[in-house]
Protein backbone atom coordinates (compact mmCIF):
# COMPACT_ATOMS: atom_id res chain seq x y z
CA UNK A 1 0.00 0.00 0.00
CA UNK A 2 3.16 2.48 0.95
CA UNK A 3 4.15 1.83 -2.88
CA UNK A 4 0.80 4.43 -3.77
CA UNK A 5 2.89 7.30 -2.37
CA UNK A 6 5.35 6.77 -4.89
CA UNK A 7 3.31 5.32 -7.96
CA UNK A 8 0.85 8.65 -7.70
CA UNK A 9 4.36 11.62 -7.25
CA UNK A 10 5.82 9.31 -10.16
CA UNK A 11 2.85 9.60 -12.44
CA UNK A 12 2.42 13.39 -11.79
CA UNK A 13 5.70 13.96 -12.24
CA UNK A 14 5.53 12.37 -15.66
CA UNK A 15 2.40 14.59 -16.39
CA UNK A 16 4.14 17.84 -15.42
CA UNK A 17 7.44 16.74 -17.02
CA UNK A 18 5.54 16.48 -20.37
CA UNK A 19 3.69 20.13 -19.64
CA UNK A 20 7.33 21.12 -19.10
CA UNK A 21 8.32 19.78 -22.83
CA UNK A 22 4.97 21.36 -24.73
CA UNK A 23 5.37 24.53 -23.03
CA UNK A 24 9.48 25.15 -24.00
CA UNK A 25 8.09 23.59 -28.05
CA UNK A 26 5.74 26.20 -28.19
CA UNK A 27 8.11 29.27 -26.74
CA UNK A 28 10.57 27.89 -29.57
CA UNK A 29 8.13 27.69 -32.22
CA UNK A 30 6.82 31.04 -31.49
CA UNK A 31 10.41 32.31 -31.57
CA UNK A 32 11.24 30.47 -34.56
CA UNK A 33 8.40 32.30 -36.57
CA UNK A 34 9.30 35.46 -34.93
CA UNK A 35 13.22 35.30 -35.78
CA UNK A 36 13.05 33.89 -39.17
CA UNK A 37 12.31 37.66 -40.45
CA UNK A 38 9.73 36.15 -43.31
CA UNK A 39 6.14 37.60 -42.91
CA UNK A 40 3.26 37.61 -45.07
CA UNK A 41 -0.49 38.88 -45.59
CA UNK A 42 -2.63 36.08 -44.20
CA UNK A 43 -6.41 36.50 -44.21
CA UNK A 44 -8.74 35.26 -41.41
CA UNK A 45 -10.86 32.57 -42.96
CA UNK A 46 -12.85 31.36 -39.56
CA UNK A 47 -12.96 32.52 -35.84
CA UNK A 48 -14.65 30.10 -32.89
CA UNK A 49 -14.20 29.47 -29.45
CA UNK A 50 -13.92 26.58 -27.72
CA UNK A 51 -15.08 26.06 -23.87
CA UNK A 52 -13.57 23.75 -21.12
CA UNK A 53 -13.79 23.16 -17.39
CA UNK A 54 -17.74 23.43 -16.13
CA UNK A 55 -19.09 21.24 -13.05
CA UNK A 56 -17.13 22.09 -10.01
CA UNK A 57 -14.82 24.04 -12.23
CA UNK A 58 -14.41 27.64 -13.67
CA UNK A 59 -15.42 28.16 -17.50
CA UNK A 60 -12.61 28.71 -19.49
CA UNK A 61 -13.11 30.18 -23.39
CA UNK A 62 -10.45 30.01 -25.89
CA UNK A 63 -10.81 32.53 -29.06
CA UNK A 64 -9.36 30.57 -32.41
CA UNK A 65 -8.76 31.85 -35.51
CA UNK A 66 -7.99 30.21 -38.47
CA UNK A 67 -5.62 31.93 -41.05
CA UNK A 68 -4.63 31.31 -44.66
CA UNK A 69 -1.64 32.89 -46.38
CA UNK A 70 0.55 32.37 -49.30
CA UNK A 71 4.57 31.84 -48.61
CA UNK A 72 6.93 33.92 -51.02
CA UNK A 73 7.90 30.70 -53.13
CA UNK A 74 4.14 30.38 -53.40
CA UNK A 75 2.72 28.14 -51.43
CA UNK A 76 -0.63 28.35 -49.90
CA UNK A 77 -0.58 27.94 -46.43
CA UNK A 78 -3.78 27.42 -43.65
CA UNK A 79 -2.77 27.24 -40.11
CA UNK A 80 -5.21 27.40 -36.45
CA UNK A 81 -3.59 29.40 -33.97
CA UNK A 82 -5.69 29.74 -30.22
CA UNK A 83 -5.58 32.79 -28.13
CA UNK A 84 -5.77 35.47 -30.24
CA UNK A 85 -7.53 38.73 -30.47
CA UNK A 86 -10.84 38.97 -30.00
CA UNK A 87 -10.71 42.40 -32.53
CA UNK A 88 -9.46 39.77 -35.79
CA UNK A 89 -13.02 39.11 -37.16
CA UNK A 90 -13.77 36.91 -40.33
CA UNK A 91 -12.24 38.65 -43.32
CA UNK A 92 -9.90 40.58 -41.74
CA UNK A 93 -6.06 41.31 -42.82
CA UNK A 94 -3.03 40.50 -40.73
CA UNK A 95 0.38 39.87 -40.67
CA UNK A 96 1.94 36.86 -39.80
CA UNK A 97 5.35 35.10 -38.96
CA UNK A 98 6.37 31.95 -40.73
CA UNK A 99 9.89 30.29 -40.75
CA UNK A 100 10.51 29.05 -44.11
CA UNK A 101 11.10 25.86 -43.65
CA UNK A 102 7.89 24.74 -41.58
CA UNK A 103 5.42 27.49 -42.80
CA UNK A 104 2.61 25.96 -41.13
CA UNK A 105 3.66 27.40 -37.50
CA UNK A 106 3.32 30.35 -38.24
CA UNK A 107 1.75 32.97 -35.91
CA UNK A 108 -0.50 35.59 -36.23
CA UNK A 109 0.81 37.39 -32.51
CA UNK A 110 3.07 40.64 -33.15
CA UNK A 111 6.98 39.66 -31.91
CA UNK A 112 6.87 40.19 -27.56
CA UNK A 113 10.14 38.78 -27.01
CA UNK A 114 10.37 39.63 -23.21
CA UNK A 115 6.88 39.15 -22.94
CA UNK A 116 7.52 35.41 -24.20
CA UNK A 117 10.12 35.37 -22.10
CA UNK A 118 8.89 36.32 -19.18
CA UNK A 119 5.85 34.24 -19.81
CA UNK A 120 7.30 30.99 -20.18
CA UNK A 121 9.74 31.28 -17.10
CA UNK A 122 7.14 31.96 -15.09
CA UNK A 123 5.37 28.96 -16.17
CA UNK A 124 8.05 26.79 -15.83
CA UNK A 125 9.47 28.23 -12.57
CA UNK A 126 5.11 26.84 -11.39
CA UNK A 127 5.98 23.44 -13.05
CA UNK A 128 9.69 22.85 -11.70
CA UNK A 129 8.49 24.17 -8.28
CA UNK A 130 5.64 21.69 -8.48
CA UNK A 131 7.90 18.94 -9.07
CA UNK A 132 10.63 19.83 -6.61
CA UNK A 133 7.34 19.43 -4.19
CA UNK A 134 6.44 16.34 -5.26
CA UNK A 135 10.18 15.24 -4.76
CA UNK A 136 10.02 16.19 -1.43
CA UNK A 137 6.49 14.59 -0.77
CA UNK A 138 8.24 11.71 -1.68
CA UNK A 139 11.63 12.05 0.40
CA UNK A 140 9.29 12.65 3.33
CA UNK A 141 7.43 9.51 2.52
CA UNK A 142 10.24 7.57 2.22
CA UNK A 143 11.27 8.68 5.87
CA UNK A 144 8.30 8.51 7.85
CA UNK A 145 8.24 4.77 6.52
CA UNK A 146 11.53 4.35 7.03
CA UNK A 147 11.52 5.81 10.39
CA UNK A 148 8.08 3.26 11.14
CA UNK A 149 10.44 0.21 10.42
CA UNK A 150 8.82 -0.64 7.51
CA UNK A 151 10.45 -0.99 3.71
CA UNK A 152 8.72 1.17 1.64
CA UNK A 153 11.21 0.14 -1.44
CA UNK A 154 10.85 -3.52 -2.85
Amino acid sequence: MEVLFYIVPTLMIAVVSCAVVAVIRRSVRVSRAWNSGLTAEARCLRTYTTTSGGGDSSVRTTLHHVYEFTTRDGRGVRFEEPGGPGTTLEGDIVTVHYPADRPEQATARPPARGRLAVGTGCLLAFLGTFILFLLGFMAVTYAMFSAVGESPLP
